[in-house]
């Protein structure tokens, strides 16, 4: 079996973001870069397939030199070799995927894990692209997974309930929270994974169908204020809406 995880790299949730001085992007100095978090739970998920089936597992990302620290996250977690698609140019979720799936057709993967989505973007649309591209099955938001034979059956997060699908391999598995518990790497698994090799690719598209044409931060809030802790503050609060906040 030849499970893959598709990962990405980006800020740090705990960064305090600013944008850059073309307006379009943020500014990355003082940024902290990580693995998506949502992908840890996909390279976690190739992982234990290594374990309880003899699984070969890779890592597949699109992005800068700079990426290639989340690779060697993976490496340091158990994954046995590592891709980066290498490009400076900010593509957007099509560019990526096709990116990832030109890639993929060339490597006949039994399953191919993402995380539901990344923490920059929030698109949620790279995994099932490159399900699309490959003309194979994708399966969303998973907290649960088991495979029999060529049979996956995913219990996946659904408004109000679950679902449970099932699909043959090959196919596309977008990890949900709850789907495993990331493991941390040891020192040994540190330290071996700074000198592991990587290979490089050439992106074989760039052409990105959507650009951002602008980045701005939220307005900052205006300070809250108490008017009463009684049923007679209710007048006193229709009144500040009607004359100042001028909402009714």
């Amino acid at each position: 079996m030849k499970a893959i995880a598709c990962i990405s790299q980006v800020p740090d949730t705990t960064t305090k973001v600013k944008v850059g001085s073309d307006g379009r992007t943020i500014d990355p100095s003082g940024v902290t870069y990580v693995i998506n978090p949502f992908d840890e739970f996909a390279v976690e998920a190739a992982v234990q397939l290594k374990e309880k089936s003899a699984a070969e597992t890779y890592v597949i990302s699109v992005g800068k030199e700079s990426a290639k620290e989340v690779i060697k996250k993976a490496y340091a977690m158990g994954i046995d070799k590592g891709i980066l698609i290498k490009t400076e140019a900010e593509l957007d979720s099509f560019a990526v995927a096709k990116n990832l799936a030109d890639v993929l057709k060339e490597m006949n993967a039994d399953i191919i894990f993402f995380g539901k989505q990344s923490i920059d973007y929030d698109d949620s649309q790279t995994g099932t692209l490159v399900a699309e591209f490959l003309g194979i099955p994708s399966i969303s938001v998973v907290v649960d997974l088991k495979i029999e034979g060529n049979t996956v059956i995913a219990e996946r997060e659904i408004e109000g309930g679950k679902e449970i699908v099932e699909a043959a391999m090959p196919v596309v598995i977008c990890a949900q929270k709850g789907m495993n518990n990331p493991r941390y790497p040891n020192l040994k698994g540190i330290m071996a994974a700074k000198t592991r090799p990587i290979e490089e690719k050439q992106p074989t598209f760039t052409e990105s169908k959507t650009k951002v044409v602008k980045m701005e931060l939220p307005k900052i809030k205006g300070k809250g204020k108490i008017v009463g802790t009684d049923a007679a503050a209710a007048v006193e609060l229709v009144k500040l809406l009607r004359e100042e906040a001028k909402v009714i």
